[in-house]
């Protein structure tokens, strides 16, 4: 059987493009940023709020932690799952609520634009991210899955290097 120079250029384009995509995926497979709106990682505990009185009208009852910053959060995270990283960047660095929010939230949504930055070959900007989480919260951390990723990971030690440096001087 004999195949024309197009067919084999063909199935060999579709080959290779099935190859980058499925080394796509495998790379992108660590991020285990799904639920972090969820459940934020936190390095100080909260204080918890003391239980309302039975004689405090329900109204004055404060909520433990605004909706507005899980929101944004997620937000931000599910543009970041849909591949839209750019508009992940913009909904995260557009959300007051989140900045003015427990520092895990922001950590979080650093975290998020890190990895953006990164996906996107915008190394520089990942590395800042990073750095500015840890200048937040010196404990923070990628989780076990993240930690290792061949984008973020180097990035990430590079960031946590300069801000140890940078408190040593």
């Amino acid at each position: 059987m004999q195949f024309s120079q197009e067919s084999v250029m063909t199935h060999s384009f579709y080959r290779i493009s099935s190859a980058a995509m499925l080394a796509a995926a495998f790379m992108l497979g660590g991020c285990d940023i799904l639920n972090a709106a969820q459940t934020p990682k936190t390095s100080k505990p909260k204080a918890s709020s003391p239980a309302p009185s039975a004689s405090a009208p329900a109204a004055a009852t404060v909520a433990p932690e605004p909706a507005a910053p899980a929101a944004a959060l997620s937000d931000g995270i599910a543009l970041y799952n849909k591949g839209s990283y750019s508009a992940a960047i913009k909904r995260l660095a557009n959300a007051p609520e989140i900045w003015s929010a427990d520092i895990s939230f922001q950590t979080e949504a650093l975290k998020t634009m890190a990895f953006s930055y990164c996906v996107t070959s915008r190394k520089k900007l990942c590395k800042q991210q990073f750095e500015k989480a840890l200048k937040l919260d010196p404990n923070f951390d990628l989780a076990p899955g993240e930690q290792g990723h061949p984008l973020w990971g180097p990035v990430f030690k590079q960031a946590q290097r300069a801000v140890a440096s940078s408190a040593n001087k």
